[in-house]
Protein backbone atom coordinates (compact mmCIF):
# COMPACT_ATOMS: atom_id res chain seq x y z
CA UNK A 1 0.00 0.00 0.00
CA UNK A 2 0.84 3.50 -0.47
CA UNK A 3 -0.24 6.93 1.51
CA UNK A 4 -0.72 9.90 -0.84
CA UNK A 5 -1.46 13.28 0.29
CA UNK A 6 -2.26 16.54 -1.83
CA UNK A 7 -2.60 20.10 0.00
CA UNK A 8 -4.65 22.97 -1.54
CA UNK A 9 -4.73 26.78 -0.39
CA UNK A 10 -5.87 30.27 -1.10
CA UNK A 11 -6.21 33.51 1.41
CA UNK A 12 -8.86 35.46 1.74
CA UNK A 13 -9.65 38.05 -1.22
CA UNK A 14 -7.57 41.10 -0.92
CA UNK A 15 -5.39 39.75 2.11
CA UNK A 16 -1.65 39.21 1.67
CA UNK A 17 -1.47 36.73 4.30
CA UNK A 18 -3.26 33.34 4.81
CA UNK A 19 -4.49 32.72 8.34
CA UNK A 20 -4.18 29.12 8.20
CA UNK A 21 -0.83 27.67 8.21
CA UNK A 22 -0.26 23.49 7.38
CA UNK A 23 3.10 21.65 7.72
CA UNK A 24 3.82 18.02 7.31
CA UNK A 25 6.39 16.20 10.20
CA UNK A 26 7.77 12.91 9.79
CA UNK A 27 7.04 10.93 13.09
CA UNK A 28 10.02 9.45 14.82
CA UNK A 29 8.25 5.95 15.10
CA UNK A 30 7.42 5.97 11.48
CA UNK A 31 4.77 7.51 9.14
CA UNK A 32 3.81 11.44 8.83
CA UNK A 33 1.49 13.99 10.26
CA UNK A 34 -0.60 16.94 8.62
CA UNK A 35 -1.11 19.54 10.89
CA UNK A 36 -2.99 22.55 9.50
CA UNK A 37 -4.68 25.02 12.00
CA UNK A 38 -6.49 28.31 11.74
CA UNK A 39 -6.22 31.44 13.57
CA UNK A 40 -9.01 33.25 14.71
CA UNK A 41 -9.93 36.07 12.05
CA UNK A 42 -7.55 36.40 8.73
CA UNK A 43 -4.30 38.66 8.11
CA UNK A 44 -1.51 38.61 9.89
CA UNK A 45 -3.02 38.33 13.39
CA UNK A 46 -4.61 34.95 12.33
CA UNK A 47 -1.26 33.95 10.94
CA UNK A 48 0.75 34.71 14.05
CA UNK A 49 -1.08 32.35 15.80
CA UNK A 50 -1.75 29.71 13.50
CA UNK A 51 2.14 29.24 13.35
CA UNK A 52 2.23 29.33 17.01
CA UNK A 53 -0.04 26.41 17.40
CA UNK A 54 1.36 24.62 14.46
CA UNK A 55 5.32 24.62 15.72
CA UNK A 56 4.05 23.70 18.91
CA UNK A 57 2.47 20.74 17.97
CA UNK A 58 4.91 19.90 14.93
CA UNK A 59 7.96 20.31 17.95
CA UNK A 60 6.26 17.73 20.34
CA UNK A 61 5.11 15.21 17.41
CA UNK A 62 8.86 15.07 16.25
CA UNK A 63 9.65 14.69 19.92
CA UNK A 64 7.47 11.11 20.00
CA UNK A 65 4.26 13.17 22.11
CA UNK A 66 1.06 11.36 21.36
CA UNK A 67 -1.42 13.72 18.93
CA UNK A 68 -4.10 14.22 21.82
CA UNK A 69 -1.80 15.54 24.07
CA UNK A 70 0.19 17.99 21.85
CA UNK A 71 -3.31 19.04 20.57
CA UNK A 72 -3.80 20.10 24.56
CA UNK A 73 -0.38 21.61 25.18
CA UNK A 74 -1.04 24.06 21.90
CA UNK A 75 -3.86 24.81 23.06
CA UNK A 76 -2.45 25.66 26.98
CA UNK A 77 0.40 27.62 25.22
CA UNK A 78 -2.33 29.78 23.33
CA UNK A 79 -4.49 30.15 26.10
CA UNK A 80 -1.55 31.49 28.15
CA UNK A 81 -0.27 33.67 25.69
CA UNK A 82 -3.65 35.70 24.58
CA UNK A 83 -5.07 35.48 28.09
CA UNK A 84 -8.26 33.09 26.63
CA UNK A 85 -9.20 35.78 23.93
CA UNK A 86 -7.92 33.96 20.94
CA UNK A 87 -9.10 31.16 19.32
CA UNK A 88 -7.62 28.84 16.52
CA UNK A 89 -9.37 25.70 14.95
CA UNK A 90 -7.33 22.43 14.61
CA UNK A 91 -6.57 19.29 12.32
CA UNK A 92 -4.03 16.83 12.49
CA UNK A 93 -4.13 13.82 10.10
CA UNK A 94 -1.76 11.47 10.91
CA UNK A 95 -0.61 8.29 8.99
CA UNK A 96 0.72 6.17 12.30
CA UNK A 97 3.07 3.24 10.81
CA UNK A 98 3.77 2.36 15.11
CA UNK A 99 0.15 1.25 14.95
CA UNK A 100 -0.90 0.85 11.28
CA UNK A 101 -3.81 3.67 11.61
CA UNK A 102 -4.70 7.02 10.44
CA UNK A 103 -5.27 8.82 13.75
CA UNK A 104 -7.31 12.27 13.05
CA UNK A 105 -7.33 15.14 16.15
CA UNK A 106 -9.63 17.06 15.59
CA UNK A 107 -10.96 20.72 17.64
CA UNK A 108 -12.82 22.18 14.95
CA UNK A 109 -16.13 21.88 14.40
CA UNK A 110 -15.79 21.59 10.60
CA UNK A 111 -16.93 18.11 9.77
CA UNK A 112 -14.44 15.62 8.19
CA UNK A 113 -15.27 13.36 5.09
CA UNK A 114 -14.31 9.80 5.54
CA UNK A 115 -14.39 7.61 2.23
CA UNK A 116 -15.32 4.11 2.42
CA UNK A 117 -15.63 1.61 -0.71
CA UNK A 118 -16.39 4.57 -2.64
CA UNK A 119 -19.28 6.19 -0.11
CA UNK A 120 -18.62 9.28 1.67
CA UNK A 121 -19.44 9.85 5.65
CA UNK A 122 -19.27 13.74 6.62
CA UNK A 123 -18.39 12.97 10.14
CA UNK A 124 -18.89 16.05 12.56
CA UNK A 125 -18.12 16.42 15.89
CA UNK A 126 -18.45 18.10 19.11
CA UNK A 127 -14.81 19.65 19.17
CA UNK A 128 -13.73 22.97 20.38
CA UNK A 129 -11.01 25.72 18.98
CA UNK A 130 -8.02 25.90 20.70
CA UNK A 131 -7.51 28.58 23.73
CA UNK A 132 -10.64 29.48 24.69
CA UNK A 133 -10.26 27.59 27.86
CA UNK A 134 -7.33 25.68 29.95
CA UNK A 135 -7.25 21.76 29.49
CA UNK A 136 -9.29 21.16 25.86
CA UNK A 137 -9.17 18.32 24.44
CA UNK A 138 -9.39 17.12 21.01
CA UNK A 139 -11.75 14.51 19.48
CA UNK A 140 -9.98 11.65 18.37
CA UNK A 141 -10.61 8.92 15.71
CA UNK A 142 -8.50 5.83 14.64
CA UNK A 143 -8.86 4.36 11.35
CA UNK A 144 -7.35 1.33 10.11
CA UNK A 145 -4.86 1.79 7.09
CA UNK A 146 -6.60 -0.10 4.24
CA UNK A 147 -6.70 0.42 -0.04
CA UNK A 148 -9.54 2.59 -0.49
CA UNK A 149 -9.50 4.74 2.22
CA UNK A 150 -9.50 8.08 1.48
CA UNK A 151 -10.00 11.53 4.27
CA UNK A 152 -10.59 14.99 3.23
CA UNK A 153 -9.97 18.12 5.81
CA UNK A 154 -10.45 20.92 5.45
CA UNK A 155 -10.70 24.66 7.26
CA UNK A 156 -14.04 26.73 7.48
CA UNK A 157 -13.49 29.06 4.90
CA UNK A 158 -14.02 26.13 2.53
CA UNK A 159 -16.71 24.48 4.20
CA UNK A 160 -18.90 27.92 4.14
CA UNK A 161 -17.74 29.16 0.79
CA UNK A 162 -20.92 30.46 -0.67
CA UNK A 163 -22.97 31.31 2.26
CA UNK A 164 -22.92 34.86 1.52
CA UNK A 165 -24.62 34.43 -1.21
CA UNK A 166 -27.15 32.00 -0.81
CA UNK A 167 -25.28 28.96 -2.42
CA UNK A 168 -23.38 26.78 0.65
CA UNK A 169 -20.53 24.75 -0.47
CA UNK A 170 -21.63 21.25 0.35
CA UNK A 171 -18.40 19.23 0.55
CA UNK A 172 -19.37 16.18 0.79
CA UNK A 173 -22.14 15.85 -2.06
CA UNK A 174 -19.32 17.35 -3.96
CA UNK A 175 -16.32 15.00 -2.85
CA UNK A 176 -19.32 12.16 -3.24
CA UNK A 177 -20.01 13.36 -7.06
CA UNK A 178 -16.14 13.26 -7.75
CA UNK A 179 -16.04 9.47 -6.52
CA UNK A 180 -19.19 8.22 -8.78
CA UNK A 181 -17.95 10.02 -11.94
CA UNK A 182 -14.10 8.63 -11.73
CA UNK A 183 -11.15 7.66 -9.68
CA UNK A 184 -10.15 11.36 -9.29
CA UNK A 185 -6.21 11.57 -7.85
CA UNK A 186 -5.59 13.32 -3.97
CA UNK A 187 -4.44 16.12 -6.04
CA UNK A 188 -7.19 16.80 -8.65
CA UNK A 189 -9.87 16.18 -5.90
CA UNK A 190 -8.34 18.83 -3.58
CA UNK A 191 -8.22 21.05 -6.76
CA UNK A 192 -11.46 20.54 -7.41
CA UNK A 193 -13.05 20.91 -3.81
CA UNK A 194 -11.14 24.72 -4.01
CA UNK A 195 -12.06 25.49 -7.30
CA UNK A 196 -15.66 24.98 -6.44
CA UNK A 197 -15.39 26.94 -3.48
CA UNK A 198 -13.78 29.98 -5.09
CA UNK A 199 -16.93 29.73 -7.73
CA UNK A 200 -19.37 29.88 -5.27
CA UNK A 201 -17.54 33.29 -3.94
CA UNK A 202 -17.61 34.18 -7.30
CA UNK A 203 -13.50 34.68 -7.44
CA UNK A 204 -13.18 36.29 -4.06
CA UNK A 205 -12.59 34.20 -1.27
CA UNK A 206 -14.75 35.06 2.04
CA UNK A 207 -12.32 33.74 4.09
CA UNK A 208 -9.20 31.55 3.89
CA UNK A 209 -9.51 28.24 2.46
CA UNK A 210 -7.37 24.65 2.84
CA UNK A 211 -7.92 21.62 2.28
CA UNK A 212 -5.94 18.15 2.60
CA UNK A 213 -6.77 14.90 1.13
CA UNK A 214 -5.21 11.16 2.11
CA UNK A 215 -5.32 8.63 0.28
CA UNK A 216 -4.71 4.84 0.87
CA UNK A 217 -3.87 3.34 -2.58
CA UNK A 218 -2.62 -0.10 -4.12
CA UNK A 219 0.94 0.24 -4.03
CA UNK A 220 2.57 0.97 -7.78
CA UNK A 221 5.75 1.36 -8.85
CA UNK A 222 9.31 1.89 -6.20
CA UNK A 223 10.16 2.77 -2.40
CA UNK A 224 10.75 6.55 -2.75
CA UNK A 225 9.08 8.91 -0.79
CA UNK A 226 7.83 12.22 -2.77
CA UNK A 227 6.80 15.25 -2.25
CA UNK A 228 6.12 18.14 -4.49
CA UNK A 229 5.55 21.67 -3.32
CA UNK A 230 3.65 24.27 -5.82
CA UNK A 231 4.31 28.28 -4.67
CA UNK A 232 3.23 30.94 -6.68
CA UNK A 233 4.98 34.07 -6.48
CA UNK A 234 3.19 37.72 -7.14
Amino acid sequence: MEVQIAVAKINKYAVSESGDTLEVVERPNGGLSVVLADGQSSGRGAKAVSMMVVRKVIGLLAEGVRDGAAARAASDALYTDKGGKVSCTLNIASVDLATNTIVLTCNNPVPIAICRNGLVDCVASESVPLGTARDIRPVITEINIEPGILIVVYTDGLAYAGSRRGRPMEVCTVLQAMLDDQDPSPQEIVDELLAHAIRLDEGRPADDMSVVVLKVSPRIGDSVRRMTVRLPIE
